[in-house]
């Protein structure tokens, strides 16, 4: 006998509590671009903001209700006039919204940042919640550090604010503090003992100080939650919010555990989460479930051994399906014969038995000096066992000239192995990374499309080396590149190069398509 699935609504607080997050604000065309991408994403409520903060949030909010009618906005106020007026306003034009008042309920707020009495937060949050009344239905109310308030006061406080109208709950764990036990008892408790507590749906809003975030909101979604409130990438104040993609994808590999489902479009996840990152300049560590770079890769040569014979050995999840490209296996000191052989095989070099042993004791040294072996290392060592030179595109040599009273100026030399010949490029840019890429431009036509550039420092000091991952796009597919050095743009300019070899030697084609070369 199966469980009946309830659906479960996700409220993105990304534009919104995720902004909060120090050094992450962004302009307002970002946010609407952030926005779109997040109704692809299939994304239930949004909470684009907060309108009485400044003039450029409030335009961001209104032009976001004006174009996302698909999906419900939320109004994001404190429990004042002011706030609530803003936020009314600029969500006038959404086709479905709701306000979200908040006030706090804890003694700890209360005492030393309200400095008010129960009884006046009691009257506050009713008064409140009558006056927006008047303006839409939907009222979403949060009694904010509800898991470390009294549960006696946070019914009396809940009893009063649906008396008023109030038709969503929000019971917040805002300081990270609950266990998962704790949470999904709040949730009980309230439900059952709160007056008209059956008549309205129950919110969680969890934050990830001790990294329970969606934990307790798994836990909170067993006791009777139907919404979630999350961030994409868990961004959000102090150690963030509950992570959008992970939430989402437990729920969707545990579905029958849980008994639940959303509307996310799983296949979006990947492009949304590095959207996010890139315009709020916040990085993703390599570790972060679903998103990161890791978190898919293997290197360890028995993981590598399995997954080569049925992904299912040590994956639980199909990267493809959340839009991230396979990548699976990661070449270091750990992998084996096997996947250093399967990997030649993807770019189409045979290595007989023979040769095998001497590639691989070749690729041993190098892993033992560089931890990880790229792919277009592993191409030269086999080419120079086997005799060959397998790099359709081969960097000869980069000279970039910069300075801050002139035109950043980039040339670089690149052989053509198929043809035999080698030829310098000249380019300008902005920068000089631009200068470069660029002149790669001119010398390969699979390089039409740079799509992103991650940079990561692997040491200290003056002598300190990066490391450059660059992706491109050729005929609708994605090829990455890495380069190690200590200096970034030659580091920058090989990872580039190393993809289009990638690109090349994949499809074999060594043209742009015409879909490339506009984008």
């Amino acid at each position: 006998m199966t469980n009946e699935m309830k659906n479960i609504q996700i409220f993105d607080t990304t534009l919104r509590d995720g902004e909060q997050s120090p050094g992450a604000a962004i302009d307002p065309e970002r946010k609407i671009v952030i926005a779109r991408q997040l109704g692809k994403l299939g994304i239930d409520v949004i909470e684009p903001g907060f309108a009485v903060s400044s003039p450029g949030e409030f335009a961001a909010i209104q032009q976001i209700s004006r174009e996302l009618q698909h999906v419900e906005i939320a109004g994001f106020a404190r429990a004042v006039k002011l706030d609530i007026d803003a936020a009314i306003k600029a969500t006038q034009d959404a086709a479905r919204r709701r306000l979200h008042l908040f006030i706090s309920s804890s003694d700890i707020h209360l005492n030393h940042q309200l400095r008010k009495s129960r009884d006046e937060v009691v009257q506050i949050a009713r008064d409140m919640v009558a006056y927006g009344k008047q303006f839409v239905d939907e009222i979403e109310f949060s009694a904010m550090d509800s898991t470390r308030s009294g549960r006696d006061f946070v019914i009396q406080l809940v009893e009063a604010v649906i008396a008023e109208g109030a038709t969503i709950i929000n019971l917040p764990d805002t300081l990270g503090y609950a266990m998962p036990e704790e949470m999904g008892e709040l949730f009980r408790y309230v439900r059952k003992h709160a007056r008209g507590g059956d008549s309205v749906r129950y919110s969680a809003h969890c934050h990830n100080d001790l990294g329970l975030a969606v934990a307790n909101s798994l836990a909170a979604i067993s006791a009777g939650a139907t919404q979630i409130e999350v961030t994409v990438n868990g961004i959000g104040e102090r150690a963030g919010n509950c992570s959008l993609e992970e939430l989402v994808m437990a729920i969707e590999t545990r579905k029958d555990a849980i008994a639940a489902e959303t509307n996310i479009q799983i296949g979006e996840i990947y492009e949304t989460s590095r959207l996010v990152s890139r315009a709020m300049h916040f990085p993703i560590a390599y570790n972060k479930p679903i998103v990161g770079r890791n978190a898919f890769q293997h290197e360890s040569g028995i993981h590598q051994d399995g997954l080569l014979k049925n992904r299912s050995t040590y994956e639980i999840m199909d990267p493809e399906a959340m839009g991230i490209s396979r990548n699976m296996i990661i070449l270091g000191k750990h992998s084996g014969r096997h996947a250093i052989k399967h990997r030649l095989a993807e770019y189409g070099i045979p290595v007989a038995d023979e040769q095998m042993e001497h590639v691989y004791n070749k690729f041993k040294e190098t892993a033992d000096a560089k931890k990880i072996v790229t792919d277009n290392e592993l191409i030269r060592i086999a080419g120079e066992l086997t005799d060959t030179q397998p790099d359709p595109y081969v960097l000869q040599d980069l000279h970039v000239h910069a300075g801050s009273q002139r035109s950043r100026t980039a040339t670089v030399t690149i052989r053509e192995n198929e043809g035999g010949t080698e030829k310098a490029y000249v380019a300008i840019g902005e920068g000089p990374l631009e200068a470069v890429i660029h002149a790669i431009q001119q010398a390969i036509p699979v390089a039409a499309e740079f799509e992103d550039l991650e940079l990561h420092s692997l040491s200290t000091g003056e002598d300190a080396h990066g490391e450059a991952v660059v992706s491109i796009i050729h005929n609708n597919k994605r090829f990455r590149g890495t380069s190690i050095h200590n200096d970034i743009v030659l580091a920058a300019a090989e990872a580039y190069v190393a993809a289009c070899n990638q690109a090349v030697m994949t499809t074999g084609s060594r043209h742009a398509s015409a879909k490339d070369a506009v984008r």
